[in-house]
């Protein structure tokens, strides 16, 4: 794959993947996304490992695109449940598609931001997934994720 932007740009950036969305009811945010707004439930998972329930919504069935993830904290021992707390529903991180999760942070180690995990991690539907800390993004959470298509590729 192609870098997104230009030679500076970090290698490997192909598009925005999707926008992460804090909320306190999910089945409540569902309902406004689905039933008002009209976007389409793609796929629904708990991932105990990161402390959330998630759902990526989309505008059409089987479009490609931005999605909406709906993001919501399994209990109070959750990090997006400290997030809750402090700053409420609302915008909680952007995800870029990345090729390489891996090379991605190695790269942005090298010029010195701070990554959340030492290794990526598995997120949605089996994708490789890294954060970049906001304080070294202008107060933006920045998730990179590899599809888990690219990833059974490297086999």
């Amino acid at each position: 794959m192609t870098s997104w932007a230009g030679p500076a740009a970090l290698p490997g950036v192909v598009g925005l993947d999707h926008i992460g969305l804090a909320v306190t009811d999910l089945e409540a945010a569902v309902v406004l996304h689905t039933e008002i707004l009209g976007l389409v439930l793609r796929h629904r998972e708990t991932n105990a490992d990161q402390g959330v329930v998630e759902v990526m919504l989309s505008p059409a069935p089987d479009g490609p695109g931005t999605q909406v993830q709906l993001v919501a904290a399994l209990d109070e021992h959750s990090p997006l449940h400290r997030f809750l707390a402090h700053r409420g529903p609302g915008l909680h991180h952007l995800a870029y598609a990345v090729s390489d999760v891996r090379n991605a942070s190695d790269i942005l180690l090298r010029r010195g931001f701070r990554l959340l995990y030492d290794a990526p991690r598995v997120g949605t539907r089996g994708s490789l997934i890294n954060f970049v800390h906001p304080k070294d993004t202008g107060g933006v959470l920045i998730e990179l994720v590899e599809s888990a298509a690219q990833t059974q590729g490297q086999g």
